[in-house]
């Protein structure tokens, strides 16, 4: 499997790949030939915003030049019908949304061993790429959620990646989440014993399970400290 770990796959709101450090030109080189795709939401049963997000995906990765054979969208409606569905796709997106109601419908469909025997290209966008970890760090979003005892912050993932990313960093980062400072007072605590790289709208992470490359500026957040790795212009092995 080859994947592309975005923190925005879009650009903007329009149906156009993104192509800061070459996002878009990568994914067109990886996906060459007529595709099978399957679009895996976040919310199973928000149905309309399903497809229109799934679409609007679809007609910018046309808009780049990729051919489809086949497009699904993967929620509620045809769960059932994971298996069959991933088995037949050589290329899987996993949708934006929020981390935890993704993260339990991809376990109630058992994604995770389907994607055991994948060996197309995934392409995870913002919540979809967190929920590659093994491990994900579940940053509070929600109110309520940052100040409830109840809400649980690392969840079993994908195990696609053993890298815990936290997308969006850029509009983030100065957010105030139940009273409190969302990085200094919550993640950045929460990285005691933990390693994140938090990376901007633009960057990604690129591998194929065995190497793993950093596109663009991204920040490591370990042991309650962070610290820039990488600039905007910058590609990198970590």
């Amino acid at each position: 499997m080859f994947y592309f770990l975005t923190s925005s796959l879009l650009k903007g709101r329009s149906p156009e790949l993104d192509n800061t450090n070459d996002l878009a030109d990568e994914i067109a080189y990886r996906c060459q030939g007529e595709r099978k795709a399957v679009f895996v939401c976040a919310d199973p049963f928000h149905y309309e915003g399903n497809e229109r997000f799934g679409s609007t995906v679809k007609s910018a990765l046309e808009n780049s030049g990729i051919q489809f054979s086949s497009y699904q969208i993967l929620d509620g409606r045809n769960e059932r019908d994971a298996e069959e569905l991933i088995r037949e796709s050589d290329l899987v997106i996993l949708s934006g949304g929020h981390v935890p109601t993704q993260n339990a419908f991809f376990r109630r469909i058992g994604l995770k061993d389907l994607l055991g025997t994948f060996y197309g290209t995934l392409i995870g966008i913002s919540a979809g790429t967190m929920n590659c970890a093994r491990i994900v760090y579940a940053q509070p979003e929600l109110e309520g959620e940052a100040a409830d005892d109840g809400y649980l912050r690392f969840l079993p993932g994908l195990a696609v990646t053993q890298t815990k990313i936290i997308p969006h960093y850029n509009e983030t980062k100065d957010l105030i989440l139940d009273g409190m400072k969302l990085f200094d007072d919550i993640t950045i605590p929460d990285s005691i014993g933990h390693r994140f790289y938090a990376l901007c709208d633009g960057s990604y992470i690129m591998g194929d399970g065995s190497m793993e490359m950093l596109c663009g500026e991204a920040y490591l957040i370990e042991d309650g400290r962070i610290s820039r790795i990488s600039s905007a212009d910058e590609k990198k092995y970590i």
